[in-house]
Order: C-alpha cells, then structure tokens, then sequence
C-alpha cells in the first residue's frame, strides 16, 4: 500500500475523487486558483481518455468545480517612478536590480530568470537559452543595454544560477517557485518603501516596457508591422496571442479626442 491508499499494481483504478481533490487542493496551496484549474484540466483530459478506452468506469474528474480565478492587475509605472524605483535599487539593491533589469530589457517572466544558470548567458554572442512559459528552450537576444549592465561572469561556475539570494552565481537548493517567492518577497520592500498597491508587482516592469516598445514601433510603423516586430522580440507564438496581451495591459492608447466631444 502507497500514499493516499493507491496501490503500485492497479494505480490507476486506485484512484478516487477523493485523492484528486486532495492533490488539486495541494496544488492551490503552493500556487493559485488559476493553476488549480489547469492541473484540475489536465487530469480531467487523461481520465477522459482512460473513460474513451474502458479503463475507468467513469471520468468523475470533469465533476471537480472549478474555482474562481481573479487575474492579477500588473500597473504599469510610470516613467517618474520608475526613475525613482532605480535610483533606490542603485543604492540598495544591486543584485535585485539586476534581476528587474533582465524583466525590463529581455522581457523575462521573473520564474524565467530564476531559472538562468551562468552557462545560459552567452555575452560573447549577445543571446542567452532560457526555458519560456509552455515552452522548449528559446534562445533571446541580449539588447545593448542589458549588456552594458552585466558584470564580468567569465570566472562563475558555469552551472551554477546567475541569481544566488545576496549575490550572483552559486548553487541553491530550493524549488524555482521558491526562489521567484524570495524575489518577490525582497521587491516588497521596495514597494513598502514608495507605499506602492497590491497592483504593482515585479510582473509590472515586464509590460511597462513591452508597452513602451509597442508605443515606440507604433511611430515608425503600421499596427501589423509594429506587432510582427515585437512579437519577434517578445517571443509570443502567434499574432492573436500577442494582441490578447496588448489588450490586456492597455499597451496602446488612444490619441487625444478632446476636439471631437466639442
């Protein structure tokens, strides 16, 4: 006999509702209601399959309720804030800086780059290997100015992470989750210390500046050659998607209308 009573010889069969809610309840203790439900999706998938081919009797995972998933609002800053956040960090936060840097100027996810080991950054060649959302490994160009940043890591163990707790390079044992909540957890007290809402969060700095990018593309080009452009950049898979996302954090605003409500 296994954990939760499932049985090496019929794990499958073994399972029951009960154990599957205990592992979905698991899961929204450690991350969110949305992920919840994608794990909640997945199973309710297999055991939808498992049904189609007699194994189970009966999908009972498509009974699962789902749980209502309230979206995070990630404000962008403004550009006076944003001064302002950068000249705490230069003073107090170094290495934070740093890692908020590679959110600004290579559109990581802060999980991404928790997960950048030394061996990932290639200075030589300007492109660093990081392993995106829903993804295999993608190789991104490192712009200029995140290069003008970089410390010398030519002397790191080239398997060790890129962002140690206090410092650069070294080994940390812990999960990536984890070590995205300790960032998380260190940005807190920069937010406390600008009196800074719920809504601001290090995800910000991510759309701020894919926002200020798409504004910047939109001057030169039109709409779909602006949007091909960063869609090159920030790696979303399809059009449609990187729409949805603009559309989702206000990147593109209107021109002022004032004249027409005259």
């Amino acid at each position: 006999m296994t954990a939760n009573g499932i049985t090496p010889k019929h794990a499958i069969t073994s399972i029951t509702k009960t154990t599957v809610i205990q592992y979905l309840n698991d899961v929204l203790q450690d991350t969110s209601p949305r992920t919840r439900n994608n794990s909640r999706t997945d199973i309710a998938s297999l055991f939808q399959t498992l049904e189609n081919n007699e194994i189970i009797e009966s999908n009972y995972v498509k009974n699962i309720n789902k749980l209502r998933a309230i979206p995070t609002r990630h404000k962008s800053y403004s550009p006076q804030l944003l001064e302002k956040i950068d000249f705490y960090l230069i003073e107090n936060e170094k290495v934070l800086r740093l890692f908020i840097q590679f959110l600004c100027f290579n559109f990581l996810r802060p999980i991404e780059v928790c997960r950048l080991k030394i061996k990932d950054i290639d200075l030589i060649n300007k492109q660093l290997s990081v392993k995106a959302k829903n993804q295999s490994l993608k190789e991104k160009l490192i712009p200029q100015m995140m290069l003008d940043e970089m410390p010398d890591i030519s002397s790191f163990d080239k398997n060790g992470y890129l962002f140690n707790k206090n410092s650069l390079g070294g080994t940390w044992d812990a999960k990536e989750s984890s070590r995205r909540d300790y960032f998380t957890k260190r940005f807190k007290k920069v937010k406390e210390h600008f009196d800074l809402g719920e809504d601001y969060t290090m995800y910000s700095f991510r759309h701020t500046y894919i926002s200020k990018l798409y504004r910047e593309f939109e001057k030169e080009f039109s709409p779909n050659e602006a949007k091909g452009k960063l869609m090159h950049i920030t790696g979303h898979s399809t059009i449609k998607a990187l729409e949805d996302y603009l559309r989702e954090i206000d990147a593109s605003l209107p021109k002022d209308y004032s004249k027409y409500l005259k």
